[in-house]
């Protein structure tokens, strides 16, 4: 086997599998919507209710609890129940890294 076959081979190897390459597009579907990404650059500030998400952003409350709700199943955003309001934050910080990173290459 010469160089380049055995370089062909190694990033074979290391590449995502095809479901998690799926998996990664369906993310990036997420982070395609710019009113998602304004409730993410908010959550990424402060934890809120939906309540305080609409009045930062100037949005109705079913537009922003449908968008937790894509949010939420993408595992970006979770809630946590406070009495009768539920308040949401980045889900871990590999979502914090995610969009620390893009913002920071936009900025570039």
């Amino acid at each position: 086997m010469n160089e380049h076959d055995a370089l062909i081979d190694r990033i074979k190897q290391q590449i995502p599998n095809e479901e998690v390459s799926f998996d990664l597009a369906e993310l990036f579907k997420v982070f395609g919507d710019s009113t998602r990404t304004r409730i993410l650059s908010v959550l990424e500030i402060s934890e809120l209710c939906v309540n305080d998400i609409c009045d930062v952003l100037s949005m109705t409350k079913s537009a922003v609890s449908h968008q937790l709700r894509i949010l939420k199943s993408a595992k970006l955003v979770k809630g946590r129940k406070r009495g009768k309001e539920v308040y949401y934050s980045l889900d871990d910080e590999h979502v914090s890294k995610i969009f620390e990173c893009a913002l920071e290459h936009i900025y570039e």
